[in-house]
Parts: structure tokens; C-alpha cells; sequence
């Protein structure tokens, strides 16, 4: 049975800020995953905008690589 990753903490662990063009500003365009403590292998993923904090998906790193892989192939990019 799978755990309810949104019953994990994240508060403690260490976070890994992704940003990609910042066109209006610091932070305007950067997300962070933190691995929840706890989970072998789960992430938070949050927004850095200022309307946007406190809101966060919380994913298996199997289900965040599936996206990230889709995602990245929908826009044509090459991985």
C-alpha cells in the first residue's frame, strides 16, 4: 500500500530551487523540490511566487520523472 505522501513532512529537508528564464524578477519562474522525510524516494514540488507559496504537489519520483520525461517530450525538447 502506498503512503499518503501528503501526510509526510518536508519542513526539515534540504530544498533544490529550479529556476529557468526570470524575466520579472528573482524567483518569477523557479520552483523547488524537497524529498519528504520519511519516503524513500517522494518529492514536494512548490511554487516560489510570492501568490503561488504554500501550494505544492507532492509526487513519487517515479511519477515526477514520468512527468518531467512526458512534459519534456510533448515540447520537443531532446534529454
Amino acid at each position: 500500500m502506498m503512503q499518503n505522501l501528503y501526510e509526510m513532512s518536508a519542513a526539515d529537508a534540504p530544498a533544490k530551487t529550479w529556476c529557468g528564464g526570470n524575466l520579472g524578477g528573482d524567483n518569477e519562474t523557479c520552483v523547488t523540490t524537497v524529498p519528504l522525510v520519511g519516503a524513500a524516494d517522494a518529492f514536494a514540488v512548490r511554487d516560489s511566487k510570492s501568490e503561488g507559496r504554500g501550494s505544492e504537489l507532492r509526487m513519487t519520483g517515479a511519477e515526477l520523472d514520468s512527468f518531467a520525461i512526458e512534459w519534456a517530450r510533448s515540447r520537443g525538447l531532446a534529454l
